[in-house]
């Protein structure tokens, strides 16, 4: 009897630890206070390229609860992860997105990285990773559009998706996967017969605790962004970026796109 007692404890002990494993596996190896959307394609750094298989699965491991990632053409219609129009940045090939093929672009290599294509990186992100697409292809080819959105579908992360469009893509996209806007876009399009909350969310650097408020009582999912690119260029210092930071934070949003850079000021409240 005492053995079968030991035994069952035992038994708890170990479900108990294969329970907390399996749940570390699901859900990334951190736990984060805020849901936050990793810029340029997951994290990025001297070792991890943006749009990287890489740099991917270091967001979902860094506790991320979306991949923002650049999506373009190529010449022979592949939709490939890639921000610039060209590949001098990080592969030295000064040709542009759309004016290679897919077998050309997929022989290029940074070290061990190389181009993924867009359904690669929706599978890996299939249970871990929402995504936020943000647009760089130009005109409003709605055949490339649906091929977008039934990729999406596939891997289950259509409902979940955020857009960050185009002019021309817009009334295209518009109802069907959510737009990112300005309060003062989103105040025009309140004005709309078609208006629909889910339809749009608010996304900016610069937003106050009035518009974050403003937001939540019209149902409006509200993105505030801390972004490098922004800080260069207006010249920020360390302090500058540490002072925008806290101040996004006291507005009362749950919802940030960053780079990856900022994660040590998002690890708590």
């Amino acid at each position: 009897m005492v053995h079968s007692v030991v035994l069952i404890k035992h038994c708890r002990v170990w479900c108990c630890l294969f329970l907390t494993i399996i749940s570390g596996s699901v859900t990334g190896q951190q736990k984060l206070p805020y849901h936050l959307i990793a810029h340029r394609g997951g994290v990025v750094d001297s070792l991890k390229p943006e749009n990287s298989l890489a740099a991917l699965k270091a967001a979902w491991q860094q506790g991320f609860a979306m991949v923002e990632i650049d999506v373009r053409l190529t010449k022979d219609g592949e939709l490939i992860l890639h921000h610039d129009p060209h590949f001098q940045r990080y592969y030295g090939d000064a040709r542009k997105v759309s004016d290679m093929t897919w077998e050309e672009i997929s022989m290029l290599r940074n070290g061990p990285h190389r181009v993924l294509k867009l359904e690669e990186a929706l599978q890996y992100c299939a249970g871990k990773l929402n995504v936020m697409i943000d647009n760089k292809i130009p005109g409003n080819d709605t055949l490339v559009w649906n091929k977008l959105f039934s990729m999406l579908k596939r891997y289950d992360l259509y409902d979940g998706a955020l857009t960050i469009g185009t002019d021309e893509s817009t009334e295209f996209f518009r109802g069907k996967i959510k737009l990112s806007c300005t309060r003062q876009q989103l105040e025009h399009n309140m004005q709309r017969p078609d208006y629909h909350p889910t339809h749009y969310y608010l996304f900016s650097s610069e937003l106050s605790k009035q518009d974050v408020r403003w937001a939540k009582v019209n149902g409006i999912q509200a993105v505030g962004v801390v972004n490098a690119w922004r800080f260069r260029r207006v010249g920020a210092s360390p302090d500058d970026i540490t002072q925008h930071i806290k101040a996004m934070q006291q507005t009362g949003l749950d919802w940030f796109q960053i780079d990856s850079e900022y994660l040590p000021f998002f690890t708590h409240r």
